[in-house]
């Protein structure tokens, strides 16, 4: 199967969910410097999710641009990724209006695990479904990125738990300068 729409279908799907995402923030009550420091949790939750969906748009157009050809396994391993990362909207607007609190920074850590894990799958499914193609097979070789992320995710939820709860997200965040330096360490 040819490429074009289904990686049309990620792009209008992240699209959706960048929107949905912005029309969640809250608007300043007022004017003042003091109303837009009021809703600064939701300010950084919504500056990390946009990161988020972009490193995952990113992501696939990099490695879909090189993908020639895709098999139901691809399709429906990434529709379930687009399912779990549409929660995301709901997520980010749950961590900020409870920044401190360990269950909604967990769900949001959980996202990223889940969908690191589903990249992985992902990849070797794309693997197996055009095995000639060399570019492909190297660009998906390296795991470490994703490995990285859950890694670094699972410590954050290990701190989250017992001491800072938002240090899920700021391992989530971390996570994500981790899958553009890691390669770039490891070649």
């Amino acid at each position: 199967m040819e490429t074009e729409r289904f990686e049309a279908l990620i792009d209008a799907v992240l699209a959706i969910i960048i929107t949905i995402i912005v029309l969640e923030i809250p608007l300043a009550s007022n004017g003042s410097w003091q109303a837009l420091i009021d809703i600064k949790y939701e300010f950084i939750i919504y500056a990390i999710s946009f990161m988020v969906c972009f490193n995952f748009w990113n992501f696939n157009n990099n490695v879909f641009s090189i993908v020639n050809k895709i098999d139901p396994n691809v399709i429906w391993t990434m529709g379930i990724t687009l399912f779990i990362f549409s929660l995301l909207p709901y997520l980010t607007t749950f961590v900020a209006e409870n920044f401190y609190v360990f269950f909604p920074q967990f769900l949001y850590g959980l996202i990223f695990i889940i969908t690191a894990i589903f990249s992985l799958a992902i990849g070797n499914f794309l693997k197996d479904a055009d095995p000639g193609n060399i570019a492909l097979q190297v660009v998906l070789s390296n795991n470490y990125p994703m490995y990285f992320t859950i890694g670094l995710v699972l410590i954050g939820m290990v701190i989250g738990y017992f001491a800072f709860p938002p240090a899920i997200m700021l391992c989530c965040l971390i996570s994500i300068f981790g899958v553009w330096i890691i390669p770039k360490l490891t070649n």
